[in-house]
């Protein structure tokens, strides 16, 4: 069977061999129903996978599994404890963040968080640096205090 039908969500199909030898194969889900279509009637399996011609032969195939959305082996892939040491991890991070008031001469005025203190920023509509005012004191924001960025005036910097 051939096809040339380019769909955009592919899953792996592991296949073994009769010899041992295992490989993987991305396929659609019009390719994996020519797949089994060639494999219960014994027909030569050539499907085209991006730019390339993929071919298998049905009687060489001992098994083979196809890895979708509802596959466990998604679990397994990554750990639990992985999962957890990334939220701790996280939440590490967002305790050093800071807030931050930009407003610039352009007109621009936003609150937006850091990941850590800093004295320049770029405002995100015109691209200026504004920079930190130390003599000014955190401003109120509906996100909490924040540090005051501007290019408005001249600042001091280090």
């Amino acid at each position: 069977m051939y096809t040339n039908k380019h769909d955009e969500t592919l899953h792996i199909m592991t296949y073994t061999l009769n010899s041992g030898v295992k490989g993987t194969v991305p396929l659609s889900a019009r390719q994996i129903v020519e797949w089994m279509e060639s494999y219960k009637s014994n027909a030569k399996f050539v499907t085209e996978i991006g730019k390339e011609y993929f071919g298998l032969n049905p009687e060489l195939v001992a098994d083979f599994k196809v890895q979708n959305i509802f596959s466990s082996y998604r679990e397994v892939i990554l750990p639990k404890q992985q999962e957890v040491s990334y939220n701790r991890l996280s939440e590490e991070f967002k305790k050093n963040s800071v807030w931050i008031h930009i407003d610039c001469k352009c007109g621009t005025a936003y609150t937006t968080e850091s990941p850590y203190f800093r004295t320049k920023w770029y405002c995100t509509k015109c691209k200026e640096i504004v920079f930190l005012d130390k003599k000014k004191p955190p401003v109120k924001t509906n996100k909490g205090d924040a540090h005051y960025m501007t290019n408005r005036y001249l600042v001091e910097r280090d």
